[in-house]
């Protein structure tokens, strides 16, 4: 380990074990409704023969221990597949470790971007599975056009898809159990059995009813798995995080600078069990923040001086301990 690396450890990470401080590793997933153009978000993959649909970061050393979360971007020129995601009795049952739900937050979207939850009329089984056997189901999921900053919380059994023209921060736990409803003449297998058995068959709205909790910090879902909060933070400022769990700072605008790598547009730190100070740039600092169980933490972020100080004290607990809604 470089030698200033190892100081900077040295004083900013908590004592305790596991700890866990690093640049995530992104991982490109082609997709044929992915782009070719992912900036601003990464420089380094898509192009012209490339439509990347999806970003998967992961911990910086592929043989460290897997963690309960997983962070994507999102990436569409096309509809994506219509489909569900099993709970995690379900997924237990065909022998995987757990279910999958979801949550999006939007970053970028086209003029006319969309995307679908849940159904326009509660059906049956019977109805369910002969909707995807001839196609019908494509017209009874429920379209909704979106913006930049909207966030949707998509629990496990919620059938689901999203629109072209977007860039979406989807956090989610980690399962590739995916069951295919529809999936528009690309001629990918269905899963209409199992799609019929954990889908939730009735109109939803999964809409989150995004939460101020301080000037700086908002939060845009939470539930018992996992929580996300945006940070806005002011130019040239000093902050302190402090971990407790598995946590992922995802950089959407601006920039810091975290020891020895920045915290950018579309890089990614991965913190567990650990407190660790950052240095806001010029243009200030949004960041998604991404932490396993439901929020908000109270002494997540804190404000501090240039010699670590705090600048104020943080809000206690009783100030910001309000529960998410879903609108």
């Amino acid at each position: 380990m470089h030698v200033r690396q190892a100081a900077f450890y040295r004083r900013h990470l908590r004592k305790g074990s596991p700890m866990a401080f690093e640049r995530a590793r992104a991982h490109a997933v082609a997709k044929p409704w992915g782009v070719s153009d992912l900036r601003p978000f990464s420089n380094t993959f898509g192009g012209e023969d490339d439509k990347i649909g999806e970003i998967w970061y992961e911990r910086e050393d592929a043989a460290a221990y897997a963690s309960s979360l997983l962070l994507k971007l999102l990436f569409t020129s096309e509809p994506l597949s219509i489909q569900v995601h099993p709970d995690d009795t379900f997924a237990r049952g065909i022998g995987l470790e757990n279910g999958k739900t979801e949550a999006w937050y939007v970053l970028s979207a086209a003029p006319e971007a969309k995307l679908a939850l849940g159904l326009k009329k509660h059906l049956n089984s019977q109805q369910l599975r002969a909707a995807i056997d001839d196609g019908s189901i494509a017209d009874l999921v429920v379209w909704r056009p979106v913006c930049v900053g909207d966030s949707f919380f998509v629990p496990a059994g919620s059938i689901h898809a999203i629109g072209a023209g977007l860039v979406i921060a989807e956090i989610q736990q980690r399962s590739d159990a995916t069951f295919r409803l529809f999936d528009y003449g690309r001629r990918r297998e269905l899963h209409a059995a199992d799609a019929v058995a954990v889908a939730i068959t009735e109109p939803a709205d999964f809409k989150f009813k995004q939460i101020c909790l301080t000037p700086e910090r908002t939060q845009v879902v939470s539930c018992p798995y996992f929580s996300m909060e945006r940070f806005d933070l002011p130019p040239n400022s000093s902050w302190r995080l402090k971990a407790d769990g598995e946590t992922w700072i995802l950089g959407v605008s601006g920039e810091a600078l975290a020891g020895l790598f920045s915290i950018a547009p579309g890089e990614t730190a991965f913190v567990k069990s650990a407190s660790f100070d950052f240095r806001v740039g010029a243009a200030g600092l949004i960041s998604l923040v991404a932490y396993t169980g439901a929020g908000p933490l109270p002494d997540l972020l804190m404000r501090i001086g240039h010699d670590g100080d705090f600048d104020y004290a943080p809000r206690n607990a009783a100030a910001i301990q309000v529960a998410g809604v879903v609108q």
